[in-house]
């Protein structure tokens, strides 16, 4: 196993300890000390042992002194002389209590017999009996002190020893206790665990919590985990902490490898039985004898045994049989990278996972290896970080790479990064290859498949395309995960970059997965039978032209997956053995001689010029299909019967062509979603239909579209869609009116309200009550768009409709306000709200709210603008998340970067550089009308860590304004980072329509210069500022006193009447919150400063009229600072003229604006 590296530090466990001495000998001095005992120790010392015996100066007493207990407690071993007066020493006594009290915390006993026949000491006889009548005399008010003497020396007695008895040479008797104190100290000799031990005390720290030594139970803990990544490592570190707590350990090197043969097998049980009893050598006949003489000599020994590589169960049934005979105490650890192994063993084990390095631990570990630091080498920083993403947290792979590159210069470094991106390394392959090479051929084939094509994808998906290529994934799969091979995250297939690399390599000759060896094949015709799939997949749009028979010679291609790529020419060869046809934007008909292979699993050929007609012909059928994507192929006019009992997904959406369909396809009981969107053409939907799995169902823009819209299917629709959570039915003119449907239609989880040319939202809003036609209780998604009579909400706010609202979207509506009321929706997380040209006022919103967005809306009042940017404020504090993208996320109508933003930039990149202990990244974006969608992409230290899509919001087509969009970073503190850190952020648009991009962040850079000075604003801020500005002031920038900053405040008082507290949100004469912000002159900053604190005022694109702004800089509410009641629902962003009646305190959160003063309570 490859060592795990580890955190260098202290002990993991306060039950282990460092001897201080090898052997303590106990004895009774005026029989022995002159001559066995003496003899003894100075054999001891002779031999290297570091012996403790003491002085007979010492002064004697009733109980031995501390010095005394000290070093029994050191030692790793006591030797106990009994002679005749041994029991006559009370002193003596008090050792031996102390020394088998120490027993019970692993430390060795070994009896000697002087002269003394063992059974009196055992039966207090003889001289040992009258000595402890003596005592109990002595001792008569205190009889448990003899008891314990009297137990003491029974439990002594029982134990394994020497018998000197007299006339016998003494000699022998000591030269036999030298040999098993040698084999006892050479057996507690300490494992070496790794040259750098990094991460793996914390690991070690959870295998010995799950050892629990503690207890008097026989524990199994399995280590389970991929080849490299330490198990063993951390097995050898575990022993060397707890060993001295058993009888007898032994540590079993590479079981595995050494189990090969039957006379390997029997080597194994002869180290263990010598490690543990510490005697000669054991000689065994056979595997068989020699498991029961494991099970005979050992079953009244707590011990210790750790089993390491094993990959089947009988490698472990070789010296446990059933593990039904241990002694309680004992533990086994087993290493492993097939948890399969340890879910068969007759006893229940406990398992630990074991995790790779951090970024931090990774960081340590490489640098150790290439620097003999613990940090890299400044000008080596990026070239470093590149290397640790390319081992992803492998133990192994960081240790080999990084002293491979030890004393290199960097071209050298980067020329070896490119070799290992394409070539990978042969030792870390070697041990990778282990855990594939004991797999059968079918899951080598599935582990072959997953590694060059599924990786990332749902289990699902893979298993269904498995499955019809007859490789059994089920079980296939499972095996895989006990391996380690492969994880299953979220319902999709993954598994580490470097298992995928080999994967990738192995399968290369069979699997084209790269794209310049696919082309290659394709255009120059060298393809051959052994080819099993092909993957065509270009990082940017590509015209190609293929040999035309290029797929001829490939009779077992199973998946052909073509992305990015346009073909230009006809292929007039298709392999009829697919399970995957995956060829969009292909414009040829397909070959006359191609059939649909009846195993197909996926067919995805949008805007193609397929015809269904010919491939989907009446004899054959499809059990197998699952998913068809045809839309946009203006050549399908009619859909047949499919014969695809199973199918799950079809899509013709902008099949601009298609008429009708075939009755078929309304008894496709297996039908999850079911898309026809802009199929003008379309006439009518089976007359019949079982569609009891559907759930997503999109009939958008079929403007011809006649039969389904009759109360009876529509009814039907609903009531056997027992799954149905979305029906997408907008700009259809014949939409039946809902007072028409006479029964009530089931629970659904989306509602969608699109039409405008009938009376279906006129019946939803006002002809509904809460128990007809729709049972609204689980409603979590509502979208009310074109709906151009509606004027107001308050429909919505009833008070058993839409308990569980979480998404509200809003598109091209006439209504004015958002009513108060809203805050009833407890569970909403986004407001989407989309030319509302009439919208004017959103004075409060729920609290549980993390996305806004407000497009194309351009009466929306300032009040409700800068409440929003307050409440989000109040969002933004340090979470215990993962590091990423935040949920909460506002846009609003803007062109110009608030001035707060320490960092700005012109166009769509900005640099700037931040210190170790930045929490998070406050980001804007300001982007033309033309687009919304926006890719971040962020770079630490010149390595990419992520890329993120931000949610694609629907535009509208005729948005003529700016637009400004604030979202969060979070958790940098989590990742990889340095006193000094390069961040690079660059955005995205798929329009390319990006003006400025501004960034807020605690860093070390000197405060953001304002640009609007600026004739020629540049690029980006200086990648690498040498100024730095304090924590303290970065406080004061932080985005949560920006509402402070504004308003100029600098205290907050609290005021209430006698009769309320400030929780019940009472008011006086002069404020509408329990919290009263007054104005005062700003304290003055610090010497670090710039006295320009100008920058810090109300975004620009926010235009206040006089009387306004002077109102909402002397009432502005801190979210921050909890204004308002505690018992509340939402939270409050300010009224204008047209303000609804103001609600009460318990009812009221943020308020960020006086009411009237009629309207206040007295």
């Amino acid at each position: 196993m490859a060592a795990f590296p580890t955190n260098e530090g202290d002990s993991f466990s306060s039950s282990t300890q460092k001897w201080d001495y090898d052997v303590f000998l106990s004895f009774r001095g005026e029989d022995t000390r002159h001559g066995f005992a003496g003899h003894l120790y100075q054999a001891l010392c002779d031999k290297g042992f570091n012996t403790f015996i003491d002085n007979e100066d010492l002064q004697r007493g009733e109980d031995i002194s501390a010095e005394l207990i000290k070093a029994i407690k050191s030692s790793m071993i006591s030797i106990i002389i009994f002679s005749q007066n041994y029991a006559s020493s009370t002193w003596c006594l008090e050792e031996l209590t102390e020394i088998i009290e120490c027993k019970k915390n692993g430390q060795r006993v070994l009896p000697v017999f002087y002269k003394v026949d063992p059974s009196e000491v055992r039966r207090h006889k003889g001289s040992f009996g009258s000595a402890l009548t003596t005592h109990e005399k002595k001792f008569e008010n205190n009889r448990e002190k003899v008891l314990r003497w009297r137990a003491a020396l029974c439990e002594a007695a029982s134990l394994s020893g020497w018998h000197c008895e007299d006339g016998s040479p003494e000699y022998k008797c000591i030269q036999g206790i030298i040999r098993v104190v040698s084999r006892a100290k050479l057996h507690r000799t300490k494992l070496f665990v790794a040259k750098y031990p990094i991460g793996v005390d914390s690991r070690a720290k959870v295998v010995e919590n799950l050892l629990d030594i503690k207890l008097n139970d026989v524990r199994v803990v399995g280590i389970h985990g991929l080849g490299g990544i330490g198990k063993t490592t951390i097995a050898k570190a575990v022993y060397n902490r707890v060993a001295d707590l058993f009888d007898g350990s032994s540590f079993l090197m590479n079981v595995r490898e050494k189990s090969g043969t039957d006379r390997s097998r029997i080597e194994l049980q002869e180290q263990l039985l010598s490690e543990i009893l510490g005697s000669k050598k054991f000689k065994v006949c056979s595997t068989f004898q020699g498991i029961k003489e494991i099970e005979e000599r050992l079953s009244r020994k707590k011990i210790l045994l750790i089993l390491d590589d094993v990959d089947e169960l009988v490698q472990v049934e070789n010296f446990l049989g059933k593990c039904d005979w241990l002694a309680n105490g004992s533990r086994v650890i087993i290493t492993t990278r097939d948890r399969h192994v340890l879910t068969t063993l007759e006893i229940d084990p406990l398992i630990y996972e074991v995790v790779q390095l951090d970024q931090y631990e990774a960081l340590q570990l490489f640098s150790k290896c290439a620097f003999k630091k613990d940090e890299p080498e400044a000008d080596y920083l990026q070239l470093t970080n590149q290397f640790i993403c390319y081992t992803n947290g492998l133990p192994l792979a960081l240790e080999i790479i990084g002293s491979d590159l030890r004393g290199r210069d960097i071209c050298q470094w980067e020329s070896e990064l490119e070799k290992y991106k394409n070539i990978p390394n042969e030792k870390i392959q070697e041990i990778l290859k282990v855990s594939f090479e004991g797999l059968g051929k079918n899951e080598q084939d599935i582990f072959l498949d997953i590694a060059c094509f599924f990786k990332g994808l749902s289990k699902d998906y893979v298993v269904n395309i498995l499955a019809a290529c007859n490789l059994y994934p089920d079980s296939g799969i499972q095996k895989l995960i006990e391996k380690c091979l492969i994880s299953v995250e979220f319902d999709n297939l993954w598994m580490h970059d470097l298992l995928q690399q080999m994967g990738r390599e192995i399968g290369k000759r069979t699997r084209l997965w790269r794209y310049d060896d696919a082309l290659e094949v394709l255009t120059e015709n060298t393809g051959s039978d052994e080819i099993r799939g092909i993957m065509l997949c270009s990082h940017k749009p590509t015209m190609v032209t293929l040999a035309a028979k290029a797929f001829k010679r490939m009779g077992n291609l199973k998946f052909l997956k073509v992305h990015n790529v346009n073909i230009c020419n006809e292929l007039k060869y298709l392999p009829n053995g697919l399970r995957i046809l995956d060829l969009p934007n292909y414009p040829f008909p397909l070959p006359s001689n191609f059939c649909l292979h009846k195993k197909l699993v996926t067919l995805n050929m949008p805007r193609s010029c397929i015809r269904l007609e010919k491939l989907f012909k009446q004899e054959f059928q499809f059990p197998n299909l699952k998913s068809i994507n045809l839309s946009g192929c203006e050549s399908i006019t009619k859909l047949p019967n499919l014969c695809a009992p199973n199918l799950e997904k079809l899509d013709l959406s902008f099949c601009k062509n298609l008429v009708e369909c075939h009755e078929s396809l309304g008894f496709l009981d297996k039908l999850q979603k079911l898309h026809l969107s802009r199929c003008e053409k379309f006439q009518n939907l089976p007359s019949h239909f079982t569609w009891k799995s559907l759930s997503n169902f999109d009939i958008s823009s079929c403007s011809s579209i006649e039969f389904f819209f009759s109360k009876e299917s529509c009814a039907r629709l609903f009531c056997q869609s027992i799954s149905l959570n979305g029906l997408y039915a907008y700009c259809c003119k014949n939409v039946v009116d809902l007072e028409d449907i006479n029964d009530k239609l089931p629970p659904t989880e989306v509602l969608y309200i699109f039409t405008g040319k009938s009376r279906f939202w006129h019946d939803l809003c006002y002809n509904l009550e809460a128990e007809a036609f729709l049972d609204l209780s689980n409603v979590q998604n509502l979208d009310l768009s074109n709906v151009g009579n509606l004027i107001e909400l308050d429909f919505l706010m009833k008070s058993d409709y839409f308990p569980v609202l979480v998404h509200l979207y809003l598109n091209d509506i006439n209504i004015i306000t958002i009513p108060e009321s809203i805050t009833k929706f407890t569970r909403l997380l986004t407001l989407g709200i989309t030319h509302c040209k009439y919208l004017r006022e959103i004075s409060r919103l729920p609290r549980s709210i993390m996305i806004v967005y407000i497009l194309n809306s351009h009466s929306l009042h300032p009040q409700s603008s800068n409440g929003l940017f307050s409440k989000f404020g109040a969002f933004w504090q340090p979470k215990q998340n993962p590091f990423g993208i935040e949920d909460y996320e506002l846009i609003l109508p803007g062109s110009e970067i608030p001035k707060w933003f320490n960092h700005q930039s012109v166009g769509n990149y900005i640099s700037f550089c931040i210190h170790r202990y930045s929490p998070k990244l406050f980001c804007c974006v300001v982007f033309k009308p033309e687009s919304i969608d926006l890719e971040v992409s962020l770079k630490l230290n010149g390595i990419e860590l992520n890329v993120w899509s931000l949610a694609v919001i629907a535009c509208p087509m005729d948005m003529t304004c700016n637009h400004i969009r604030f979202f969060m970073v979070r958790n940098l503190e989590h990742l990889n980072l340095f006193e000094r850190n390069l961040v690079e952020f660059e955005f995205k648009s798929y329009s390319d329509k990006i003006l400025r991009c501004g960034v807020h962040v605690e860093c070390i850079c000197p405060l953001f210069h304002d640009l609007s000075t600026d004739t020629h604003p540049p690029t980006s801020i200086p990648a690498f500022p040498i100024c730095s500005i304090s924590s303290t002031v970065t406080t004061s920038l932080h985005l949560l006193n920006f509402c402070l900053k504004l308003s100029n405040l600098n205290s907050v008082e609290t005021t209430y009447t006698d009769s309320d507290s400030p929780s019940e949100g009472s008011h006086d004469d002069e404020c509408d919150s329990s919290l009263s912000l007054c104005t005062s002159p700003p304290p003055q900053p610090q010497a670090t400063v710039p006295d320009d604190a100008s920058h810090i005022s109300l975004p620009s694109t926010i235009d206040l009229p006089n009387n306004m702004t002077d109102m909402f800089e002397s009432r502005l509410g801190l979210p921050g600072l909890g204004i308002g009641s505690t018992v509340s629902e939402g939270f409050h962003l300010g009224s204008s003229s047209m303000a609804h009646n103001y609600l009460s305190d318990d009812e009221s959160d943020f308020n960020l604006y006086s009411p009237s003063k009629k309207m206040r309570k007295s």
